[in-house]
């Protein structure tokens, strides 16, 4: 666990622009800024100058994290556009990369952030993101060429490979939309597997919307699933279905 030092743009600054935000996304760069001292404190002083353009929420380093915006507002940090996704709806995230730093340490660290993150703001794996998806920009440039194993280390810190794997039963056979609802323990099983995937069958929901009925919600879980995973996308719980979701959690 790392310490999170709240040192907050100043109001009156420009690049705080202020606006309500209920975060969907978690955005990562690099600092692209090697100099020596170019750490996370280094980086809240640089957003703190009333003249600076560009704001993200935290700055990660090898033994420190500062937080530079409330996470109810949004920041400057995705080249999209003052109405954009990126800048409007996504948590921005820099790790540093400074000479005089460890930055595999620094990447841990972050991904040990954006694990306690996604667990606060119901948001899945799937929406952790690069900058490079919001604007085109070749960032984070360090981890592009590794993205999936960097996503990997998210699930996988707090020494889970010390741990033996949780088991999600999966049942056979097919499950679908139909009226009246399918309800059931097969039903439980299949959301339990999803929100362990993070995909959820309601991220906004008390539990996960884990209740044991195959309705839109969790029709709709599983056909975000298959669409990431090469499925065919029809909400429909089945064999292939099966063996993906077995596959990710194992």
């Amino acid at each position: 666990m790392v310490s999170i030092k709240k040192d907050l743009i100043p109001k009156s600054n420009g690049n705080r622009p202020g606006y309500a935000m209920n975060p969907d996304f978690i955005t990562i760069h690099n600092t692209s800024n090697t100099d020596k001292g170019a750490d996370a404190k280094m980086h809240a002083n640089y957003v703190k100058q009333p003249d600076t353009a560009v704001s993200w929420h935290f700055t990660v380093d090898d033994s420190e994290i500062y937080q530079h915006l409330p996470l109810n507002e949004n920041g400057w940090h995705a080249g999209d556009g003052t109405n954009g996704t990126g800048n409007r709806k996504s948590i921005g995230i820099e790790i540093c990369e400074n000479a005089d730093g460890d930055f595999d340490k620094a990447v841990k660290n972050a991904q040990w952030l954006i694990k306690k993150l996604m667990k606060d703001y119901h948001i899945p794996l799937d929406r952790v993101v690069p900058h490079k998806k919001w604007s085109g920009k070749n960032c984070p440039d360090r981890l592009l060429n590794s993205w999936e194993s960097f996503k990997k280390g998210i699930t996988g810190s707090d020494d889970s490979a010390n741990k033996a794997p949780k088991i999600y039963p999966l049942p056979s056979g097919i499950i679908k939309l139909t009226t009246p609802y399918t309800k059931g323990e097969k039903v439980t099983q299949v959301q339990r597997a999803l929100a362990a995937a993070y995909f959820y069958p309601d991220k906004h929901a008390k539990n996960d919307g884990i209740d044991g009925i195959y309705g839109p919600k969790t029709a709709n879980a599983v056909k975000r699933f298959q669409t990431m995973n090469g499925l065919q996308a029809d909400g429909i719980y089945g064999p292939k279905t099966k063996d993906k979701l077995e596959a990710v959690l194992s």
